[in-house]
């Protein structure tokens, strides 16, 4: 089994959004937050020195990652999405190694997140990669209700 991840380009642009919305529409519902940094990722994430990756399985992209950055040091770890079809080959963890090493090599020094407690799948891969929960502000997603963060 062979899993490339790749940088974001523009040809591949709609599977940000394709992805996270099979994900939100099974689990919660789109927020228009989510609308529009999905619909629009290079405005949204990159141009705001942001980074998207995504994971290539025998040809087809079937993950996405990506650092919506926060300061020069602090990113969010977000937008991190399997297709259904590709769940349970390890896809979350390739993603989630490849993110934390690439902000390791770019200086990045904290990385936080921000997810719900039902997804205890999630929950438990953040704990395991030492991720720990710390106070959330008010108002950042409806949906969520727990942050973690993981110091560099």
């Amino acid at each position: 089994m062979s899993i490339e991840i790749i940088d974001y380009s523009d040809e591949l642009k709609e599977y940000i959004k394709t992805l996270n919305y099979e994900w939100l529409e099974e689990h919660f519902y789109v927020e228009e937050g989510d609308e529009i940094s999905l619909s629009n990722p290079k405005e949204h994430i990159l141009d705001k020195g942001g980074f998207i990756f995504y994971a290539r399985y025998n040809n087809e992209i079937v993950g996405t990652a990506s650092l919506l950055k926060k300061t020069d040091e602090v990113f969010e770890l977000g937008k991190m999405a399997v297709a259904k079809n590709a769940q349970g080959l390890g896809i979350g963890k390739i993603l989630m190694d490849h993110c934390l090493t690439f902000a390791k090599e770019n200086q990045i020094k904290k990385l936080i997140l921000y997810s719900n407690t039902k997804l205890e799948t999630a929950i438990h891969l953040y704990h395991k990669y030492g991720f720990v929960e710390v106070e959330m502000e008010q108002g950042i997603y409806a949906r969520g209700n727990i942050k973690m963060e993981k110091t560099l």
